[in-house]
């Protein structure tokens, strides 16, 4: 049968999650406005090389060095440079397009693992879930506003970066209890920072001093919201606790008003919670399925 965390413990969890969606958002919403003082490549390389440091830095306290090993090294690097490719389509789009639109638009990514799941994988899913499917895709339509004439193609940027992403969730299912988590977290970040190192140089701009300090921030929010994550996740499983990961959604949709004065559109806000319906309708539905294995 399946085993439930007590109550504490999944409250707990859920309180350490909620916190790690809140930082992913402030991550985004720093890098949306650092895209307006210093250019892409170095709001990227500010994320990347101060989250690799800092993640580096805790692990080498905590764990020692040990982490630094990696016995899937291949996989490790696709699936570091998937993320990459993600976050530097989306800070490419945030610069032209509100932080919640984007941020609603990202989060078609756990409902394309289903369909990957399926075409690659060769899982079986239920007309249940493919429902939710196709309603997840409506909602993403609903967000890009499509036949208006006020339509982003900027938007159509982090469609890309959803399907970069879900791939990046799929290598993380397939490391999972087969390399230790503290390398796999190291490595979140770390083959982004080598690269971006590397290409940042020629097209490097002196940064002003709040510039620089928010390149820091951003790598140390970034930091800050994995561990959280991963904290939460040692409470209860990552399968109970994810969709409390669409609280992103929400913070972006305040800072988007907030801090950016962005007009919160009618139809974000309807595709959005289109986008959250089916995540958590598949979500549930994957649970039930793993229960009633687990009771046979």
């Amino acid at each position: 049968m399946l085993v439930l965390p007590r109550l504490t413990d999944f409250m707990n969890g859920i309180l350490f999650t909620l916190a790690a969606g809140t930082c992913f958002a402030m991550q985004d919403s720093i890098g949306k406005y650092l895209t307006g003082l210093v250019p892409v490549i170095q709001v990227l390389w500010g994320r990347y090389l101060f989250q690799t440091l800092v993640t580096g830095t805790v692990l080498t306290l905590t764990r020692g060095p040990g982490f630094l090993k990696t016995t899937h090294p291949v996989l490790q690097l696709t699936r570091g440079l998937c993320l990459l490719s993600a976050t530097t389509l989306m800070y490419t789009a945030l610069a032209h397009v509100p932080l919640a639109d984007a941020t609603a638009v990202m989060f078609v990514a756990p409902i394309l693992v289903t369909v990957f799941s399926v075409l690659f994988l060769k899982e079986r899913i239920g007309i249940h879930r493919i429902a939710a499917v196709i309603a997840g895709f409506v909602g993403m339509l609903v967000i890009l506003r499509p036949g208006v004439a006020s339509i982003e193609p900027a938007l159509f940027l982090v469609v890309i970066a959803a399907i970069f992403n879900a791939t990046y969730y799929m290598l993380t299912r397939r490391l999972a209890g087969r390399e230790d988590s503290a390398s796999t977290m190291f490595n979140t970040s770390a083959p982004g920072a080598v690269v971006l190192s590397l290409v940042v140089i020629p097209l490097w701009q002196a940064p002003s001093p709040t510039a620089l300090a928010l390149m820091i921030a951003i790598g140390c929010t970034g930091a800050f919201a994995h561990f959280m994550l991963v904290r939460g996740f040692s409470y209860a499983s990552a399968s109970l606790l994810s969709p409390f990961l669409y609280v992103q959604v929400l913070v972006a949709s305040i800072l988007t008003v907030v801090v950016f004065g962005d007009p919160l559109h009618k139809t974000t806000a309807i595709g959005a919670l289109i986008l959250v319906a089916s995540g958590l309708y598949i979500w549930w539905r994957e649970n039930r399925t793993r229960a009633k294995a687990l009771a046979r």
